[in-house]
Order: C-alpha cells, then structure tokens, then sequence
C-alpha cells in the first residue's frame, strides 16, 4: 500500500490513478489528520509527501513519521513545487529518502517508487529479526518470541516491545513513549505506560527482566534486569 498526503485534488487524483494503473494500491489524502488515521489502521509500506499541506506542513508530518516506532523506517518520497537544491537537501536532512520536483512525470514517478522499494526490501532481507536476550522480534511477520515460545500480544504491547529493543539501551520517559507508541496526538495519561510494562513483562515471562525501570526517567531495553 502506497499513501498519498498531498492537498491538490487534480494532483492527489492524478498519482493515485496512476498508481493504480501500475500494480500498485494506493490512496489518497488531503490533510494530515486523515493521513494519520490511516497510519494508525494500516502501515504502509512507502509515502508520498507534499511539502505545503493545511494543517501542517510536510516537514512536520516527516518528522513525526520518523520519530514513531512503527513508522520511523517506511520510505518517504517529498513531492514539491519547491525545486531549488537548498530545498532538496533541506527535505533530505529532514529524513526523506527521496525528493522529486513539481511537475514531474508519470514515468519517473513511477520509477523512483519501484527503485525505492527494492531498496527497503533488500534492507528488510539483511535485518530479519531484532534480538534481546531470550526474545526475538519478527517484524516482518509481526511475531515475537520469548525462550522459543511464540507470545499473543496486543497491537500496543507489540508497538511498545518493538520501540525498546529497536532502541536497546536508550532510555525514555513515559510521555516519549505515549508519543511514539500511543499516537501522534496522544493526550492520555503516563500510567498507560506502566500498566502496558507490566502486562508485556508478565507475557514476557523470565525475559521480562530485559525491560527495565529507570527510576525516576522512564524504561529501556537491556541486559541487565529490570528494578
């Protein structure tokens, strides 16, 4: 699946016919929030990505892509109408992977999906698996396993397992995992991450000693147990 975030009608109608024409499936949005919505329902597997959107711009929405633990690897292509270098190479910096100029071709366009999309596949291919300890990550199939045994976790509790051992050894406070894990927008409470620490140590079993507390900061994933 293909996701569009573009405001321009004519444009967003246009890509996504063309898409779809291609063997690709896709869809479109006009703004941010819907495409965020859709991001939670279903992960896609590449993004195209205006830069001037209402609601926010399309460096605010990369940026955001980048900072969740779900979302942070998918490709993202920047469509602009801003085509000078210092352009490019600010949406390059900023985390895109690849930047085409307004107007472009169909051809092209198409072409640098499916260039794109090699390369995260054979990326993909070189990391299969996430290893801590006795638990293994499967994200490809969305598994994990703890001593060989293959554990039922929710959508959540995979998300939060998946953001700490991606990142072992780095510690986060509650309110960064609300943000990453819980949503773009999330404004519940820090307590949902204690409680969701201590479903995922129980299902984790011996390895739930891998996720720690850092008093007073947060959790991290590492080596030594948990407090």
């Amino acid at each position: 699946m293909i996701y569009l975030l573009e405001d321009d009608s004519g444009i967003r109608n246009f890509v996504i016919y063309a898409l779809n024409n291609s063997g690709f499936e896709a869809e479109g949005f006009e703004l941010p929030s819907a495409f965020y919505r859709a991001v939670e329902e279903k992960i896609p597997e590449l993004v195209l990505l205006d830069i001037m959107l209402p609601e926010e711009d399309g460096l605010t929405v990369l940026k955001k892509l980048r900072n969740g633990a779900l979302t942070s690897r998918i490709p993202v292509i920047m469509l602009s109408a801003k085509g000078t270098e210092y352009d490019k190479v600010v949406g390059l910096d900023s985390g895109a992977d690849d930047y085409i100029a307004k107007p472009f071709g169909t051809m092209e366009l198409i072409s640098r999906i499916k260039a794109m999309l090699r390369r995260t596949a054979a990326d993909r291919g070189a990391s299969e698996e996430l290893v801590l300890g006795g638990i293994k990550i499967y994200p490809e199939k969305h598994e994990v396993t703890a001593d060989g045994e293959r554990l039922i976790l929710t959508h959540k509790e995979y998300d939060l397992l998946l953001m700490l051992i991606s990142n072992k050894g780095k510690v986060f406070s509650r309110d960064d995992l609300l943000r990453r894990v819980w949503g773009f927008d999330f404004t519940g409470e820090s307590r949902t991450v204690d409680v969701h620490i201590r479903t995922l140590r129980s299902k984790l079993g011996k390895c739930g000693e891998m996720i720690r507390t850092v008093r007073g900061v947060g959790y991290k994933a590492g080596e030594e147990p948990g407090d």
